[in-house]
């Protein structure tokens, strides 16, 4: 007989979460910010990848998406856990996906010569959402990394990736012929 998976455990009920690895921690631990916002990541970019993408641009996000979970993983990991998560590793490759990405959507898209307001229509104004959750992600994991080691390249695909972010946000307004709304000092 199959053991059932319940939701929840009633361990956090104190206030702490376990690691993976077996380490309790408190729930507002510096650890548990960036994982828990990366994970925000991952829902945001969840529901821009509910509207009407192209396919392309939609398995790029489960890919960006598998991506985050491994970021997860590693950053919710103690010494014991990192055994298990060792494999999840960002590499250079990952980060030149995003990089590549940007290039070639850049390439149709007008030059940029003012500063624009998030929004649009649905698809964009999704982006930009995942896009300021995407840098608050970094802020909390760079915060993490002044006590505990990150995987550099995990910075780094992070940073990239709000960039993407963007860039895909002007590349689906363009696309749809939506103008982008500059930024006017009032």
């Amino acid at each position: 007989m199959k053991k059932e998976f319940k939701v929840y455990t009633k361990t956090g009920d104190d206030g702490t979460t376990g690691l993976v690895g077996g380490t309790r921690v408190k729930k507002y631990d510096a650890r548990l910010e960036a994982y828990g916002t990366v994970d925000e990541l991952n829902a945001s970019i969840g529901v821009l990848r509910s509207c009407d993408l192209p396919d392309n641009i939609s398995n790029l996000l489960v890919q960006i998406q598998n991506k985050l979970f491994n970021i997860g993983s590693r950053l919710a990991s103690d010494e014991k856990g990192e055994a298990f998560t060792a494999g999840l590793i960002i590499t250079e490759e990952h980060i030149k996906i995003l990089e590549n990405t940007i290039d070639k959507f850049e390439e149709s898209l007008p030059a940029l010569s003012h500063f624009i307001l998030p929004g649009g229509e649905l698809s964009t104004a999704h982006c930009h959402v995942a896009r300021t959750v995407c840098r608050r992600a970094e802020r909390r994991i760079l915060e993490f990394s002044e006590s505990e080691p990150v995987q550099p390249e995990t910075i780094k695909y992070i940073n990239r990736l709000s960039d993407f972010l963007f860039v895909l946000a002007r590349k689906m307004a363009f696309d749809k012929n939506v103008d982008e709304v500059k930024w006017t000092k009032d």
